[in-house]
C-alpha cells in the first residue's frame, strides 16, 4: 500500500522505488500483488506515463488513510513508551496555584526528573491555543470551550472577617445580614453581586455591595486582616489566619458553595507523555 501511494503521488512507479530505496522491478512486484490481492487494476500504465483506474483513485484515498492510522498508531506506542520530558507550561487561578498546586509540584517534578514546569498563575480564563499552555487548572462552571476537562475535588470557599471588623460592625446572623455589611467581591465572578450559601434550609442566595472589588484573592484577604470587611474566599487561602484568630468564621452555620475545579487540556489523541503524567498526577493529588 505504502509503495502504491508513494507511486501515485510521485508519478511513477520508478519514482517510489527510489524513495524506497528498491529496484523499479520490485517495486512492480508489490504493485502487482496489491492488484491481484484486490482483484482489480490500480494503475493504467505505459512506457510514458501512468493513471488511476476509476477503482484505483478510490483505493488510493483508502490507503492513505489506512497508512496514516497505521502511523498514528505506532507513534502512540512510542509516546506512551517514552520517558516524560520537555517543558509542560501550565495555568492555574492564584490562590490555588501559589496554596496548593506550587507545593504539589516537588513531588511531581522529583517523580519526573527530565519535564521543567513553566506555572503562571491568573485569575482569569487564559487561551490556551495562543498562549500556549498545555494544561489548565479551572474552577468554577466550565463553558463549552472543546476542551477536554478532568474533574478534580469541588473547591471550597469560607465566609470571614478581622475580629476588630466584626467588634465595629457585629456579627451577622443570617444570610440576610450580609446586606447590610461591607462584602469585598472578586473580579472574576461572573455573580459579582451574589453570595451563595447552603444552610439550614438548603441553598440560599444573598445579594451583596461592597466598597472594594480586586482580581486577586491575596489582596482581598490582606484587605480583610485590615479590617475593611467580609470576604468569601478558598478556605485553603485562610486556612492560617482562621486557625491562629486573624480572621474569625463569618455564618459559622453556613457553609459556602463550593464550586467544581477542572484540569483542562486541548482535544488531542495523542497526548505527550509529559502531558500525561501531569494530568494523572493532578488528578490523583487533587481528584
Amino acid at each position: 500500500m505504502a509503495i502504491y501511494v508513494r507511486a501515485v503521488e510521485r508519478g511513477s512507479l520508478s519514482a517510489a522505488a527510489e524513495d524506497f530505496d528498491i529496484s523499479a522491478t520490485m517495486a512492480g512486484k508489490h504493485l502487482r500483488f496489491l492488484e491481484e490481492r484486490v482483484g482489480a487494476r490500480l494503475l493504467n500504465r505505459t512506457t510514458r506515463r501512468q493513471s488511476l483506474t476509476e477503482f484505483g483513485r478510490e483505493y488510493y484515498e483508502r490507503c492513505k488513510q489506512i497508512l496514516a492510522e497505521v502511523d498514528e498508531a505506532e507513534e502512540a506506542a512510542s509516546h506512551s513508551l517514552a520517558e516524560p520530558r520537555g517543558l509542560l507550561r501550565i495555568s492555574a487561578p492564584v490562590s490555588f496555584g501559589s496554596q496548593c498546586l506550587a507545593p504539589a509540584l516537588a513531588d511531581y517534578l522529583q517523580a519526573n526528573p527530565q519535564v521543567d514546569v513553566d506555572l503562571e498563575l491568573n485569575d482569569r480564563v487564559v487561551d490556551m491555543v495562543e498562549e500556549r499552555f498545555e494544561a489548565a487548572i479551572r474552577i468554577g462552571a466550565l463553558p463549552d470551550s472543546g476542551l477536554v476537562a478532568r474533574p478534580l475535588a469541588p473547591y471550597r470557599s469560607v465566609v470571614c472577617a478581622s475580629p476588630a471588623y466584626l467588634a465595629r460592625r457585629g456579627m451577622p446572623r443570617l444570610p440576610e445580614d450580609l446586606a447590610g455589611h461591607n462584602c469585598l467581591g472578586f473580579a472574576y465572578w461572573t455573580s459579582r453581586h451574589e453570595w451563595h450559601l447552603h444552610g439550614p434550609q438548603g441553598r440560599e442566595t444573598v445579594e451583596v455591595k461592597g466598597r472594594l472589588r480586586v482580581n486577586n484573592g491575596q489582596a482581598l484577604r490582606m484587605a480583610a486582616l485590615g479590617g475593611l470587611g467580609i470576604i468569601m474566599q478558598p478556605e485553603v487561602l485562610l486556612a492560617e489566619d482562621l486557625r491562629v484568630g486573624r480572621l474569625q468564621r463569618v455564618l459559622p452555620d453556613y457553609e459556602a458553595a463550593s464550586r467544581p475545579m477542572h484540569v483542562v487540556y486541548l482535544p488531542d489523541r495523542r497526548l505527550t507523555p509529559k502531558l500525561r503524567s501531569f494530568i494523572d498526577f493532578v488528578a490523583q493529588r487533587f481528584g
